[in-house]
């Protein structure tokens, strides 16, 4: 509050003493009998006219969760989160039980696209790539916020969604990741509206597609890149995990599938030409010598691997898929050149083995790209999240890198970062996914105390 009132003061020095210099400028002037309008003998007051605007700036974003949650509309607001808990967990497995395979999401879009209409969002559409988008207009155009969770999971068409429920603990594909967020954003929108809370900035809610593995964040590259490019002043996605996470580093990936292939032939009769399988295993056996940092923490797996027809052909392909990832793009570049310069040493030693009988050749296939980047930690949206987790008296707030939907806008450098939608997550991305929503709602309270906070 201190520092507001102050801002506000120095703001409105500022503004007086740049009347007093313009008034005094054209006085000047006209003692001299010189146009008014000569644009030189302005420069200072209207440089001071521009620092008062900057000060304007400042004063508006210079509220504190504190003071924010300190208004009797956002109290309202926050206790309606509460009340409203029980709706939106048993609405975070209705909609759960909606499959959202990979690249098919339709159907769990248009359900959320019916609930953003539903609760009053204007403009509600579904982008290119299949985001689904409502707004909430405030006073002015920006600062625009986008809050987001994302529609997909890892799971294959054919898996089982159904949700059991035993007291506090959900177990179904996805309950968590990211169900839990998708119910956070609807619990937000409905406070909002039901308490009538108005924002000086403008917020966009986002149910977006593509956030996991083969979806190679498609949803964000689409968001940021065309729907609302050039639009966006925060980030704030919302994954699953206890109300007092924040992840402000974002875990870049580069992934391949590399295929050896040759001419192939019969086990006995071709013996002597080189052969993909064997290759492969070159390659695999020396990329497990690589060594890497741990600090900034970086990793590599081959997660796939396959080919051949038989047990006695000679295969005339072989593949393997590969996964780099490290929060830091110097690491990360560091480790896919010594990747890539393996594969090609490892062609050369299968070729050589079986001099020039049936060469070998490789194809490197870029399949996946995630940007690495991170949101330094003084950056306001960062500072807004730790005294907003205070202001609720929350535990303090947890600090980590991961790879989410945060990772497109902090590469870009927009100041983005994903918090936890409440309650505890375990076994993500398995069949038996649990999510305890014991006093879930502290996620969707942070949420909102920290929108509110940079919309101010």
């Amino acid at each position: 509050m201190k520092r507001r009132l102050s801002v506000l003061l120095m703001a409105r020095k500022c503004l007086a003493y740049s009347v007093f210099l313009a008034v005094l400028s054209l006085s000047r002037l006209l003692h001299a009998g010189r146009q008014a309008s000569s644009p030189g003998h302005l420069v200072i007051p209207a440089a001071f006219l521009l620092l008062c605007a900057v000060h304007r700036v400042e004063a508006k974003v210079a509220a504190t969760p504190d003071t924010i949650l300190a208004r009797s509309d956002v109290q309202a607001a926050m206790q309606a989160i509460k009340s409203n808990e029980p709706h939106f967990i048993d609405e975070q497995v209705r909609i759960c039980e909606i499959a959202s395979p990979p690249f098919h999401e339709e159907k769990r879009a248009a359900e959320l696209a019916r609930l953003f209409k539903e609760a009053g969002l204007a403009n509600v559409r579904i982008d290119h790539a299949g985001n689904v988008l409502g707004d909430r207009p405030g006073a002015e155009a920006h600062p625009h916020l986008v809050l987001a969770a994302h529609l997909d999971t890892v799971f294959p068409a054919e898996t089982d969604v159904h949700v059991t429920r035993k007291g506090n603990i959900l177990k179904g594909p996805g309950i968590g990741d990211d169900c839990r967020g998708l119910a956070a954003l609807l619990s937000v929108i409905k406070a909002m509206n039901d308490t009538h809370i108005k924002t000086q900035g403008s917020l966009t809610f986002v149910a977006d597609v593509g956030e996991e593995g083969p979806g190679d964040l498609r949803g964000m590259k689409e968001l940021f890149g065309t729907t609302m490019k050039g639009q966006i002043d925060y980030f704030l996605s919302i994954e699953p995990g206890e109300a007092n996470r924040v992840t402000n580093g974002g875990v870049g990936s580069y992934r391949y599938r590399v295929t050896f292939t040759g001419p192939g032939g019969h086990s006995y009769g071709a013996f002597g030409i080189a052969n993909p399988i064997q290759a492969v295993g070159r390659a695999l056996a020396h990329i497990d010598d690589l060594q890497v940092p741990t600090e900034p923490k970086t990793t590599f797996n081959a997660g796939r691997v396959g080919g051949g027809t038989s047990v006695n052909s000679i295969p005339f392909e072989a593949w393997f898929e590969f996964d780099e990832r490290s929060p830091d793009t110097k690491s990360l570049d560091a480790l896919d050149a010594k990747f890539k310069a393996v594969v090609h040493a490892s062609l050369d030693e299968e070729n050589a083995r079986w001099k020039d009988k049936g060469k070998l050749s490789v194809k490197i296939e870029e399949i996946g790209t995630r940007p690495a980047g991170q949101t330094d930690p003084n950056t306001a949206i960062v500072t807004t999240a730790i005294a907003s987790i205070k202001s609720l008296g929350l535990q303090e707030a947890t600090f980590g890198s991961g790879s989410s939907d945060s990772n497109i806008p902090m590469h870009l450098g927009i100041p983005a970062i994903t918090i936890g939608g409440g309650g505890k997550d375990q076994g993500a991305h398995s069949l038996n996914e649990i999510d305890d929503v014991t006093d879930s709602w502290k996620g969707p309270q942070n949420a909102l105390l920290i929108v509110l906070t940079l919309l101010q």
